[in-house]
């Protein structure tokens, strides 16, 4: 018979939407080691919020975030999840109600994916029908066929789809909050960005409570509600808005790790429609396009892969409202962007 969970667990697991977490002078402190690798972190983070840990290696960002489903034990201090101390709770059960994903995915090789997906739900007891229901429900969100990827082993994905399913398997018993370990640093470019843009979609629909993990202030910026830049032992250098930060650095520090071309990262928060879009006839017809969805930065990442001097944007239909250049990007930042153009070879 399974072991009875306490109160405060089953009110932690029985809210799917984003729950509230508190850190409070949190530190840890390792034997023989003079230094302390987080001090005295202290934050609270809203129901339903993304929250991005920017920072160099070995700053205590991915330490801090383990302390909260207490793969690692805080020295002191004190963590809650919709006010509920998880410090007092059973650390097993407690990650069984936390989504986790890591760089590495960590897919069990010998199991099939829709087994990977269910392994939480069968440590807590579902049903197979209930569980099958939830694997089928999260192929489908993460974009992988049911019918063509359940059956598959690890093996046979790709690092994108391999990664969708670490995402799906911390999804499976619908946890309130989840903890996300640079879940996409290993994959390629192009393959991040794409998991990047359906990773927002995804969290648009489910609003999870999410602390995500990163060394990419470009990652920060484009997926993150707020951002907490920080230095060593996990100190808070400023913890505020994508676009508070890159408008107000609170010091060198932040503004060396945001780096250069500031106003180019400001173009992923700024959509397309914030521009004064010019006639659709001015872009070339059937060529690359951008939806109103989309960011500035998209457009010009498109512009200049494409060199076309207008792309045609469209709406959710796939119907033309309007065309965009580069200068109807600059006019928005009050400024030009500037565009390097290979020099005529003699």
């Amino acid at each position: 018979m399974p072991k009875q969970l306490n109160t405060a667990l089953l009110q932690i697991a029985g809210k799917t939407s984003g729950a509230l977490i508190e850190l409070d002078s949190v530190t840890k402190q390792y034997p023989n080691q003079p230094v302390a690798a987080v001090q005295n972190f202290s934050m609270t983070v809203q129901p339903g919020e993304l929250i991005m840990f920017v920072g160099p290696s070995g700053c205590g960002k991915t330490t801090t975030m383990k302390m909260i489903n207490r793969i690692i034990e805080p020295t002191s201090g004190s963590i809650s999840i919709d006010g509920r101390d998880v410090l007092s709770l059973d650390p097993s059960e407690l990650r069984r109600h936390i989504g986790y994903v890591i760089q590495q995915i960590g897919l069990f090789p010998h199991m099939t994916i829709a087994e990977n997906i269910g392994v939480v739900p069968k440590l807590l007891n579902w049903s197979k029908e209930k569980t099958a229901d939830r694997v089928h429900e999260l192929l489908t969100t993460v974009g992988l066929e049911p019918g063509d990827f359940a059956h598959r082993y690890p093996k046979q994905l790709s690092g994108g789809q391999q990664q969708r399913v670490g995402v799906a398997r911390a999804l499976a018993a619908d946890p309130p909050v989840m903890l996300m370990d640079e879940p996409f640093g290993a994959t390629d470019p192009i393959t991040r960005e794409k998991l990047q843009a359906e990773f927002l979609r995804l969290q648009a629909s489910i609003g999870k409570t999410i602390i995500f993990v990163t060394h990419d202030f470009d990652e920060a910026v484009r997926l993150g509600d707020r951002i907490a830049v920080l230095s060593n032992r996990s100190q808070i250098e400023q913890f505020d808005t994508p676009a508070n930060i890159l408008a107000s650095p609170a010091n060198e520090y932040v503004s060396s790790f945001i780096g250069l071309g500031t106003a180019i990262k400001r173009l992923v928060l700024i959509p397309v429609t914030a521009a004064r879009l010019g006639p659709a006839s001015a872009a070339v017809a059937g060529g690359t396009t951008v939806r109103t969805t989309d960011s500035l930065r998209d457009a010009l990442d498109s512009l200049v892969l494409t060199g076309l001097p207008a792309l045609a944007v469209v709406d959710e239909l796939n119907k033309a409202v309007g065309s965009i250049s580069v200068d109807q990007i600059s006019a928005v930042l009050g400024a030009e962007v500037p565009i390097l153009t290979p020099t005529a070879e003699a």
